[in-house]
């Protein structure tokens, strides 16, 4: 600190400590020290008490000196309020760098605070400003904002992230589910196919052990005739070794007996084990036989795009509403607040049908729906929304055009059948067991849709039925 301090301020230090006197002492030989610094420097000195500096002994006690204790506080309240001054002017920017004044100003151009005189120099003359309070008003509103833009921010990613983490719980969950059905599904084929071999095989066994039954029922003829013509032989032998006139007594009836008519053997038709039908095209034998039991729906439900209010059943081919929202994940291609769900499969070409059963459904909305329609919205099934629907609401049946159109039904349909020919731009509906024709929009398809339904009650599910599949083989002229 010494070799900082002017000479005056030099004056007024202590020698011992190198610091501003405090409470300082001056002895008879004129040198000043602090009065703490000198007690600790006569302390290890015994009775002996001698100066510091000139080691000249003092034999009264030290005289207080007020004179240089005033002088010493102004000099440290002076540094105090430099070093002050300093801090406030490099922290704050009060001060001018250039002009030593105080920084009143704000330039709005250079974006920069300034003083009086400043303002008026060339590098800011004409420049518009602002009181130093006006601009940190508008500065910290600015931070303001920008402040609970970044939380707002903050929040967002939050969500997100526990969106995320609601997401990959919800991935285990289907992944578990869909190991649950498919090894169910396994399953049945596996049992099918056992129930399916164990059938052939006994069907096999059956065959085998009638066929050999037979066989050895002729085996047993057989030997019963070979048996008999051994007989024969063994007589005619004998009576041939006769001389006598014995032998013309019996040849009439051994004759007879030998020429008694015995039918030569042949070999049955149909003896053998027919291999061809039970190995010629086994796998489509038994694909053939398991299309019966095998169901297919032509349309599926996409779970990913349900609602969250919606329960699915397990082979995605009906859905109901509930009471409850599910804790789903927020995905963009998942309805919400529209408790309505898609078809898994886009459709943009060719011929499609199917039969969607409504049963006692008291709201209901079945068709179409474009794949860019809003499903974060809840916005009425019309086609100017993107819906190509017939819909059921208020025991009223309308078609989703703009404005809507009511339809008058003879009978209130169990089963809506829908058929897309997207080529033509022909959606229509029919009633399949009345076989009427309830409404056709006539729209061209310029993008993918998908199956739609929308469900309003809690009666009774929405189901997409199954349908009769035939195999067919290709025929060659």
């Amino acid at each position: 600190m010494a070799g900082r301090l002017s000479l005056p301020e030099e004056d007024l230090t202590c020698s011992i400590c190198c610091s501003i006197f405090r409470d300082p002492v001056v002895l008879k030989c004129t040198h000043s020290f602090c009065g703490p610094c000198l007690n600790q420097y006569w302390t290890g000195k015994g009775r002996k008490r001698d100066c510091p500096l000139c080691r000249t002994q003092s034999v009264d006690d030290p005289v207080p000196s007020l004179t240089l204790k005033n002088l010493c506080e102004s000099c440290v309240q002076k540094e105090e309020e430099e070093e002050e001054s300093q801090e406030v002017g490099e922290a704050g920017g009060e001060m001018c760098p250039l002009h030593g004044e105080r920084l009143k100003l704000y330039c709005l151009l250079d974006k920069e605070p300034i003083c009086v005189v400043c303002h008026t120099s060339r590098k800011h003359k004409q420049h518009d400003c602002c009181p130093i309070s006006e601009a940190l008003l508008d500065v910290k509103e600015k931070m303001q904002s920008a402040l609970s833009s970044l939380q707002e921010k903050r929040d967002s990613f939050e969500r997100m992230r526990k969106n995320y983490e609601d997401t990959v719980e919800h991935l285990q969950v289907q992944a578990q589910f869909v190991e649950r059905r498919t090894r169910e599904e396994f399953e049945k084929i596996r049992n099918f196919l056992n129930v399916e071999e164990e059938s052939r095989m006994e069907a096999l066994r059956r065959e085998a052990e009638r066929k050999t039954g037979e066989m050895r029922q002729r085996i047993e003829e057989i030997e019963t005739n070979i048996s008999s013509v051994s007989e024969s032989i063994r007589v005619l032998e004998e009576e041939m070794a006769l001389e006598d006139i014995s032998v013309l007594h019996k040849c009439c009836k051994t004759l007879a007996r030998a020429n008694n008519p015995v039918e030569d053997p042949v070999m049955p038709s149909g003896a053998l084990i027919d291999v061809a039908k039970y190995v010629g095209s086994l796998t489509f034998q038994v694909w053939e036989k398991m299309h019966k039991i095998a169901k297919y729906t032509p349309v599926t439900l996409d779970p990913n795009t349900a609602a969250p209010w919606l329960v699915l059943s397990d082979d995605l081919t009906g859905v109901c509403d509930s009471n409850e929202k599910r804790s789903l994940p927020d995905n963009p291609e998942r309805f919400d607040p529209d408790t309505a769900v898609l078809g898994w499969r886009g459709l943009s070409s060719g011929k499609h049908a199917w039969e969607v059963n409504v049963g006692d459904n008291t709201a209901w909305v079945v068709g179409v729906a474009k794949q860019s329609v809003k499903r974060k919205e809840k916005v009425n099934s019309v086609l100017n929304n993107g819906y190509l629907c017939v819909y059921f609401y208020h025991r009223m049946y309308f078609a989703g055009t703009s404005p809507l159109t009511r339809l008058s039904l003879k009978h209130n349909p169990k089963r809506l059948r829908v058929m897309l020919d997207c080529d033509k731009g022909r959606l229509s509906f029919y009633d399949p067991h009345a076989n009427a024709h309830i409404y056709t929009f006539k729209h061209p398809i310029t993008e993918v849709v998908f199956p739609y339904l929308w469900v309003g009650s809690q009666a009774c599910p929405l189901t997409v039925e199954p349908v009769e599949v035939y195999l067919k083989v290709a025929e060659f002229c």
